[in-house]
């Protein structure tokens, strides 16, 4: 059966007359008159009883009526919610992001995107670069906010990745520190100091993954999340290296020197997708407003 066909039974049970159903569906009456015969035929039972003025649905009209208005008002149900998808007035939207990414970048992106789209459903999962994007790959996220270390390329055969902004890395230090009233530090003139990293060997962490080679530093204190670091460099029991976009995080009794540009460090930041996978209105809606907090972003450092 086809929809259109169910579409002209309905109308003519509406009404109770082909000629009210072709005039209010803008057909002539000899079309509905076969639309309605083709349907008998096929389903090989009366459907209406032709009346001296209009028609009556038969028992068997009356049966197939109640199944084309199921059929017909669940159409009409999803081409609302297709609509609602494209239109962002429903849906969802998973994120991804690496921790440094969700100190002030994802976060500011996505209270954009609610207030314009409240009606979306927004969820947010912090993790590792790795993790996230095998979080994508099993289709656990929709976009992921990620880095990569300039000899490190992330995989762009497997995944799509739109680039948001290259970050450089600052060095933390007490406020009272002999090199705070600097404006550009060498890492030479770090050699001697303690630092605070994630992992006692830095070899998964930010630490190794983006100091020149060659640079081995001292590893004292080893603190997973941010808040912590800073606060070990804060009580100065050590200078840590500090992504430009973990800034937000940093408190206030401590000094973000900047790196001389012949050791300064970056990180490429990416918005990735599943390669191959239609990106949804939603993903491409969060992608325009990451764009702009990163331009922010580039413009305040």
């Amino acid at each position: 059966m086809q929809l259109s066909t169910l579409q002209v039974f309905r109308a003519v049970a509406e009404h109770g007359s082909i000629t009210a159903a072709a005039r209010s569906l803008r057909y002539t009456q000899s079309a509905v008159s076969r639309q309605i015969a083709a349907l008998e035929a096929e389903t090989g039972a009366p459907l209406l009883d032709r009346l001296p003025r209009g028609v009556a649905l038969t028992e068997q009209g009356r049966c197939l009526l109640g199944h084309a208005e199921a059929v017909l008002d669940r159409l009409d149900t999803a081409r609302r919610d297709l609509a609602a998808l494209r239109d962002l007035s429903a849906g969802r939207l998973r994120v991804g992001a690496f921790p440094t990414a969700v100190a002030a970048l994802v976060p500011r992106a996505l209270a954009n995107f609610k207030s314009e789209h409240p009606e979306v459903a927004l969820s947010l999962v912090e993790g590792l670069t790795p993790g996230l994007l095998e979080r994508l790959v099993d289709g656990d996220a929709d976009v992921a906010v990620v880095s990569a270390a300039s000899d490190q390329p992330l995989d762009g055969d497997q995944f799509d990745l739109h680039h948001l902004v290259d970050e450089t890395l600052l060095v933390a230090v007490p406020r009272t520190h002999r090199l705070a009233r600097r404006r550009t530090i060498r890492l030479r003139d770090l050699a001697d100091e303690s630092f605070i990293a994630g992992s006692a060997t830095a070899e998964e962490t930010l630490l190794r993954a983006t100091l020149p080679a060659g640079f081995r530093p001292r590893i004292d204190i080893v603190a997973a999340e941010w808040t912590g670091k800073l606060g070990c460099v804060a009580a100065g029991l050590g200078v840590a290296l500090v992504p430009a976009l973990a800034v937000r995080a940093a408190p206030s009794d401590l000094t973000l020197l900047r790196l001389h540009p012949d050791d300064a460090s970056v990180r490429r930041i990416f918005a990735a997708t599943v390669a191959g996978r239609s990106r949804p209105p939603a993903v491409r809606r969060f992608l325009t407003h990451l764009d702009r907090v990163a331009v922010l972003s580039e413009a305040c450092g």
